[in-house]
């Protein structure tokens, strides 16, 4: 549970990272800083990752619970015809490069045919 609840947070905190690295990054010893937090989540003696959870990410999730289990059944609606529509987009690319590809080639396709017509082969000496 321990870990479960460190590994929470700090997904939380690498998240938030992203967008405050750029805004805040030149705060002097903001790296510090950051380094001694991480290292506060994950000692055992401060147990700050627990503490973090239990007092904010746990009392946050039970509140939005309904909410998230809403997105959740929405997502799971939606995601059958999502693929089949993306499925069918893809399809459509397929085919559409296939065809495409088979105008573009027809030319050396012709020529190659060309080459073993039935003139070029009469042509050829009769070997008894």
């Amino acid at each position: 549970v321990r870990w479960m609840m460190y590994w929470i947070v700090f997904a939380i905190f690498m998240a938030t990272e992203t967008f405050t690295d750029i805004f805040i990054s030149w705060f002097p010893f903001y790296y510090e800083i950051k380094m001694a937090f991480v290292i506060w989540l994950l000692s055992p003696y401060t147990r700050g990752a627990s503490l973090l959870y239990r007092k904010v990410v746990h009392p946050t999730l039970s509140r939005k619970e309904q909410e998230i289990d809403t997105y959740l059944v929405q997502a799971r609606e939606r995601s059958y015809e999502t693929m089949v529509r993306f499925g069918k987009k893809g399809l459509n690319i397929a085919a559409t490069a296939a065809v495409q590809a088979a105008a573009k080639s027809q030319g050396a396709l012709a020529g190659r045919l060309r080459s073993f017509s039935m003139q070029d082969l009469r042509a050829l000496p009769d070997e008894a």
